[in-house]
Parts: C-alpha cells; sequence; structure tokens
C-alpha cells in the first residue's frame, strides 16, 4: 500500500536522525516495534517515538500498522534499502578512520543467470559462505533482466550483455562460446548432422520467445561466421530448461560449454561439428554506479575472479 503523505513539524536546520535510521532498519527487519527495540537497547514507546520522529522529519508513513501486523509501505520498502547501504557505507567509513579491518557482513542480494547460477556460481557459494561466515545470501536464479536498484539487489551476474544505463558498473569476470549438443537417443531416432547445410533440417531448441530473433550466430573454420536458422522445434525462456529437453531427446541444444560439461563427460550430451562454435560470450558482474562498493559485494566479486580462475587452471 502505497504511504500518505503526514503532517510536517520540520524545524528549519534540523537534520536526519541517523539513530532513528537505525531503528527503523531493526524495527523493519525484525517486523516488530518490541524486537526491533530491544535489538537497538530501547524500549517500544522509546523505538515507537522514534519512527514517528522519523516519519515527520520525511514527511510520510513508512509502515503500515494494524493490531495484528506491521508492514511496510511502499515508500518504506525503498527508503529501507536505500538506509541499509547508507549504514554500511557509515560503517565502513567509520572503521577505516579507526584503521580497522571490518570483515564483510551482512546480506548479499544476487540475481544471476538460472544456467551460470547453477552450474558455476552455487559451488563459489559454497566455498564463499565457509570463508564469510558473516555474510548471509539472498539469490534469484532467473534470465530475466532485472532493475537491481527498483528490486533491491546488490549485485547481478548475467550472461551476455552488460548493463548500458550510467546508473551500474559492469565487470567483465568470464567468458564463453556456445556449442551444438544432442543426445544419443536424438541421434539414434533422427541420424547425426555432418553439415551445417544439414542443420536445417533438424529440431532446434532456441532461446527466446516471441518476436525474439532465433537464429544462431555461428563460427565455422571452413565459413566463417554465419547465422543459421531453420525448425524452431520448441523454444524456451530458459537455458537450463534447453538444456533439459536436449538430454531428453527433444532437439538440437546451442549452449554454452559451462552447462553442459558435466553432462558431456556422462553421456548425456554429445557436442555436433566440432569445428563450429558460437562468438564469444562475455559473462558480467553488474552493480549499482555508487561511489564505493560495500565489503560484501567487493569480497564477493574478488572470491569470484579467484574461483574462475583456479577452475580453469
Amino acid at each position: 500500500m502505497t504511504g500518505k503523505k503526514i503532517a510536517s513539524t520540520k524545524i528549519a536546520g534540523s537534520a536526519l536522525d541517523i539513530g532513528a535510521l537505525r531503528v527503523f532498519v531493526a524495527v523493519a527487519e525484525t517486523g516488530s516495534f518490541v524486537a526491533g527495540g530491544k535489538a537497538m537497547g530501547l524500549t517500544r514507546s522509546a523505538a515507537g517515538k522514534a519512527l514517528a520522529r522519523l516519519e515527520t522529519y520525511l514527511e510520510t508513513r513508512l509502515f503500515q500498522r494494524t493490531t495484528r501486523r506491521l508492514s511496510l509501505t511502499t515508500e518504506g520498502h525503498e527508503f529501507f534499502n536505500r538506509c541499509c547501504r547508507l549504514l554500511e557505507d557509515l560503517e565502513e567509513a567509520e572503521a577505516s578512520i579507526r584503521q580497522n579491518s571490518p570483515l564483510p557482513k551482512g546480506i548479499l542480494r544476487l540475481t544471476v543467470s538460472e544456467g551460470y547460477g547453477k552450474m558455476v556460481i552455487l559451488p563459489f557459494i559454497q566455498a564463499f559462505l565457509e570463508n564469510s561466515p558473516g555474510i548471509g545470501i539472498e539469490v534469484s536464479f532467473s534470465d530475466r533482466v532485472v532493475d537491481l536498484i527498483e528490486e533491491g539487489f546488490d549485485l547481478a551476474i548475467r550472461v551476455g550483455n552488460g548493463a548500458t544505463s550510467h546508473q551500474y558498473i559492469t565487470q567483465v569476470i568470464d567468458r564463453t562460446r556456445p556449442q551444438l549438443f544432442v543426445s544419443p537417443d536424438y541421434l539414434k531416432q533422427w541420424g547425426k548432422p555432418e553439415s551445417l547445410a544439414d542443420l536445417k533440417d533438424h529440431r532446434r531448441l532456441v532461446y527466446g520467445l516471441g518476436t525474439a530473433s532465433s537464429g544462431w550466430n555461428l563460427v565455422d573454420k571452413e565459413h566463417g561466421r554465419i547465422t543459421l536458422n531453420g525448425s524452431n522445434h520448441v523454444r524456451f525462456d530458459s537455458g537450463d530448461a534447453i538444456r533439459l529437453a536436449a538430454i531428453a531427446g527433444l532437439g538440437i541444444g546451442y549452449l554454452p560449454s559451462f552447462m553442459i560439461d558435466r553432462d558431456r563427460v556422462e553421456g548425456r550430451l554429445v557436442q555436433l561439428l566440432p569445428a563450429t562454435q558460437g562468438e564469444e560470450i562475455a559473462i558480467h558482474a553488474i552493480y549499482p554506479s555508487r561511489r564505493h562498493l560495500s565489503l560484501r559485494v567487493r569480497a564477493f566479486i574478488d572470491g569470484l575472479k579467484t574461483f574462475l580462475s583456479n577452475i580453469k587452471n
């Protein structure tokens, strides 16, 4: 529910109370004035008064209050995400002045392309959390393009195009090339294509729905760069779904090697036309364009780069 403006009693020259922001975050995280106040060493009454002063200062309701529950308004959700980042920045700034070495902590909200997330990021997360006990991770596996700021994510790992908006910073952390893969069962039923021309008569599993391009941009040692079109047997909005469909024998998948390495080793998929592969695709880490990264995001990116380097050596 949208928050409503409330009457202002703001005094000229008054400043935003950082202590009230901490109380607000504690109450939002616990969903209770009692628990939030206790976490800050305050009574329920003191926590409620601090929130009331903050809402008056902002001229906006941050919470919807009923006798049974306490919930953030739309404005409250947005303010909560921004307050978390602000308080983390302040904590890191204080630690740097005190010449301490703060350890990364808090919740890292991550969104990652489904196939890359399951095959590469999940194994890394296990190792990362063992070395970062102060960090918790909330991860969304989706090939959907996400607005990080609007949806409250700290970091995205994306296969393909990086962000173009000035609101985001993009780093290339990995590279891959898609190749053609098919199951042994499919080959038994439909035969093996021996050339690019043969592929036009086979069943293709295509990424992208609706009006999205269904062409495969290939690089062939003999023919150079070509775009292959043909029968779109089934179309998907998930790379992992294409992998599973290829294993099931529905058609030929055009997939990056990181998704099918284990399937190829264990015989579930075989590569077609080894002299033909896709153009190189970059894998990006994308995060909001802030003056500096939070410790947990920086630690995650640095650790992931080391992990990727180790598994390739």
